[in-house]
């Protein structure tokens, strides 16, 4: 159920940020708008939560969503929309609402799963290291 409700969540973000960075500098239809959201909903979804969330913590994964959301527009916005200075602009804007949004999938989709205890978590450049230390009692033997 949460994993719908996050697609859900990213599917309508992408098309309120898409509407107000196209529509406010380009002249997009509706087509390439629900185009472009369906491809970053699934994108995102998978690379950015299924693999990138698990994987490092929430604040990186909102880096690397915001990333890819302004990367995957400006690539496919200038080819399709035939633009290259202005829909950086426009992929700015998108990029921050859908990060925006993110923010929300993100902490229902960690709330779902149990096992993601913040606690026990530790980053790889901090493992936990234990060390036992003690002197020996019998080092000489007594006659």
């Amino acid at each position: 159920m949460n994993n719908s409700m996050a697609l859900i969540i990213k599917f309508v973000t992408c098309l309120v940020a898409y509407a107000l960075g196209l529509d406010l500098f380009f002249n997009a239809r509706w087509t390439d708008i629900v185009s472009f959201s369906i491809l970053m909903t699934v994108v995102s979804y998978f690379i950015g939560d299924r693999i990138l969330l698990t994987r490092i913590e929430n604040k990186n994964a909102l880096i690397a969503d915001f990333l890819l959301s302004y990367t995957v527009l400006w690539i496919f916005g200038s080819v399709l929309l035939n633009n290259y200075i202005q829909i950086a602009w426009g992929s700015i804007i998108s990029a921050v609402v859908i990060t925006a949004g993110e923010y929300f999938v993100h902490k229902l989709l960690l709330g779902s799963h149990p096992d993601r205890d913040p606690i026990r978590r530790t980053a790889p450049d901090r493992l936990a290291y234990g060390m036992e230390m003690s002197e020996e009692n019998e080092l000489l033997k007594k006659e």
